[in-house]
């Protein structure tokens, strides 16, 4: 009984609670079980884990003045570094053996060791107590071994199992997917210990994928009753009084255009040719803001979600289907309300004027990318014209976005085939064609004009609090090293020039074809910061642009339909702040996170889809490119998959390898034999890890 309340305490970290309470999270029900929960209590108030005040219990508060509290931050060799929450205090060196009980992301108290005489060394200690556990419930795979039952945990960074008594099953069986609760760990020389809440399903499942990876990423998964109720009464039609007040673009020829697989359209285009030479675009977007009210449960609920999350084979959508493949998504000879921004533009793409206002279309045409790549490549098809006289102006808004400072990066994707059980069978590389650029470059337009008009309206009024999209310049010292790499390999480039994305631009270009062509690409990449929201504009290094925002995907992203709301507001309804700068400021700190968030779940079922596919080619050899050195091994990616895995310097057999910094090299110290980061090398595939999400390789000459 202790147990049991000692592990709820732990996993609700600042509650104070009644014994009734207790009882009823602890499922007792059971007379004796009730008292034998009291005399627990009173026996944890008496050893001073728990205090009472009135009938009420917490933990007794015990951090001792001389200790210091912050996160722990676990190594891949197996020891860590706990950062404390006072920011000024250095970080603590926290051995594999004065680890505790503590897990990756733990808030811990550590106790200091005293410092040697004359030694000059980095604080050390031992952690001596779990203040907050990072998680309180884990996602794995139920494994039987000798007898026993365990949770191997999906994250890697979770390096113990879980033990799971028989009794707490929960009807599980071995090979399938759970989520373990009630977790308990005091005795580091045992493992953890929980109870099985919840069966996922069947291990590779794409809907018992789909439920790990929105545990593990606490994802929401299922839209509540209150918001499912709320969009079905959601009328679908259209009233007529709300049309008188648009701009009507019914009698227009709008197309959609997007992948194969696409079920929420969001945006749409139009073009038609001036009197004056000029051309008017209409990007037309979905008004989703037009359904979707401030501070309804859809709201807030879209709100917390921050954006779509596309798994492979699923996703987890912002706003509930009836909203995002139906009545907001932009489908062929249907009605549709849009928010449009129309551009008129000179042949050489240079904005002459623009409008930006609410209207209704009605798609002519549903285009896949291929389809429009076909008609750009033959000339014929339905409306060539139009997508014609699109492409034509895209390729021109392109050429001069990299003249004027945009960076010409390219970035590898791939594409699965699956079979019904939702099986990898195929993997194909995705290739960006004109087609991808067509569409690309008109909602880079729209977002710019939408920031523009906020950030440096035409009547120079008072600047208003506006959500942006920002990009600052890289870092210096990731810079520098980027440099460095690049001068090893024979090109001359400065820290100044990364700075000038022309010259960094030309430097792609001239890579362009070559075998260091993509680990270039993909450092320099790295090299750069990564864009955010933000409600003060400093513009957009890697675009080029003084102000950018995002306004074309408010189905999938919270980001633009705020967009959306603060332009009607001030366009409209003269000047309404809907936002303050401080709620800004909040928003998009939770906006940005949940990109992060939603960045690494997507990576995460790539990279489970590709060790799936791979599993069934043990033993095989493979093209690869050296994309990382380290003193422990080499990480290599399959040229063909763009799956990543790693070459153990154990496993590297016939010479005894050195990790040379500065050359990013693994040097042999008898044959010299030097792998380097950019090399091309052939690989066997030895080891798929499914669990742990790891692939290693063996190098084959």
């Amino acid at each position: 009984m202790k147990k049991k309340i000692v592990s709820f305490f732990n996993n609700n970290p600042g509650i104070s609670i009644k014994t009734k309470e207790i009882a009823r999270k602890l499922n007792i029900t059971e007379e004796h079980e009730y008292a034998s929960l009291k005399a627990a209590l009173h026996q944890l108030c008496d050893e001073e884990y728990l205090e009472r005040t009135g009938k009420r219990y917490k933990v007794k508060s015990t951090i001792d003045k001389r200790n210091i509290v912050g996160t722990l931050q676990l190594t891949f060799e197996g020891y860590g570094f706990v950062v404390p929450n006072k920011s000024k205090a250095d970080d603590i060196f926290i051995s594999d053996r004065n680890m505790f009980t503590a897990f990756n992301g733990d808030t811990v108290e550590v106790s200091l060791f005293a410092k040697q005489k004359g030694k000059k060394k980095n604080l050390e200690g031992q952690i001596v107590r779990i203040v907050k556990r990072k998680f309180n419930e884990i996602v794995g795979t139920l494994h039987k071994s000798n007898g026993f039952y365990l949770v191997k945990p999906d994250a890697a960074d979770i390096h113990k199992d879980f033990y799971i008594s028989p009794n707490d099953l929960n009807n599980a069986a071995p090979g399938q997917k759970v989520i373990v609760g009630d977790i308990a760990w005091t005795n580091p020389k045992h493992n953890p210990e929980g109870k099985i809440v919840e069966i996922l399903g069947k291990r590779g499942n794409l809907d018992t994928e789909l439920l790990s990876i929105a545990k593990e990423f606490n994802l929401p998964f299922r839209f509540t009753e209150k918001v499912l109720s709320e969009v079905e009464n959601i009328t679908a039609g259209i009233d007529e009084k709300e049309t008188g007040k648009r701009a009507d673009f019914r009698g227009e020829v709008v197309l959609t255009i997007d992948p194969e697989d696409a079920k929420d359209f969001d945006d749409a285009l139009s073009i038609e040719t001036l009197e004056n030479g000029n051309f008017k675009v209409g990007i037309h977007i979905a008004d989703v803001s037009h359904y979707v009210k401030p501070n309804s449960y859809t709201d807030n609920e879209a709100e917390k979600r921050g954006n779509s999350v596309y798994c492979v084979g699923s996703v987890i959508p912002m706003l509930p289907e009836r909203l995002s493949n139906n009545i907001c998504s932009l489908v062929p000879f249907e009605d549709r309300l849009t928010y449009s921004v129309i551009a008129e533009l000179t042949a050489r793409g240079k904005l002459v004027d623009y409008q930006i206002k609410k209207s209704i279309i009605n798609s002519k045409r549903r285009f896949t990318y291929d389809e429009v790549q076909e008609i750009i490549e033959t000339g014929e098809g339905d409306f060539k014209d139009e997508v014609l006289l699109l492409n034509k102006l895209a390729g021109t808004l392109r050429k001069k976005r990299l003249k004027e400072g945009s960076i010409n990066f390219f970035s590898q994707e791939i594409k699965f085939v699956l079979n019904e059980e939702g099986e990898p069978v195929h993997i194909i590389k995705k290739e960006t064609k004109e087609s991808n650029n067509l569409v690309e470059e008109f909602m880079l337009l729209a977002n710019k004009i939408v920031a523009l008009h906020i950030g440096f309206p035409k009547a120079q009024n008072e600047v208003k609090p506006f959500l942006y999209r920002v990009h600052d310049l890289p870092d210096k010292e990731k810079i520098a090293e980027f440099c460095r790499f690049v001068k090893s390999l024979g090109y001359n480039i400065s820290s100044n020039d990364v700075l000038k994305p022309t010259k960094l631009n030309k430097l792609m270009e001239t890579i362009r074809g070559k075998e260091e062509e993509t680990v270039i690409n993909d450092l320099a990449i790295r090299t750069m910061a990564k864009a955010v929201y933000s409600p003060d504009n400093i513009g957009h290094y890697g675009l080029g642009f003084k102000h950018y925002t995002h306004f074309t995907s408010p189905i999938r992203r919270y980001s633009d339909l705020l967009v959306h709301r603060m332009l009607y507001s001030y366009i409209e309804e003269k000047g309404r702040r809907t936002y303050s700068q401080n709620d800004l400021e909040k928003i998009c700190e939770h906006l940005s996170f949940c990109e992060r968030n939603s960045v690494e779940a997507e990576r995460l079922s790539l990279k489970l889809k590709k060790i799936e596919y791979l599993q069934k080619h043990l033993g095989e050899e493979f093209s690869a490119i050296i994309t990382g050195v380290t003193n422990f091994g080499l990480f290599v990616e399959i040229t063909e998959f763009l799956a990543e895995g790693l070459v153990h310097i154990r496993d590297m057999e016939g010479d005894f390898y050195v990790y040379d910094e500065k050359k990013y090299s693994l040097i042999g110290k008898r044959n010299r034999k030097n792998y380097r980061l950019g090399d091309k090398v052939n690989v066997k595939l030895i080891r798929v890890d499914y669990e742990r999400a790891e692939i290693d390789f063996l190098i084959v000459d």
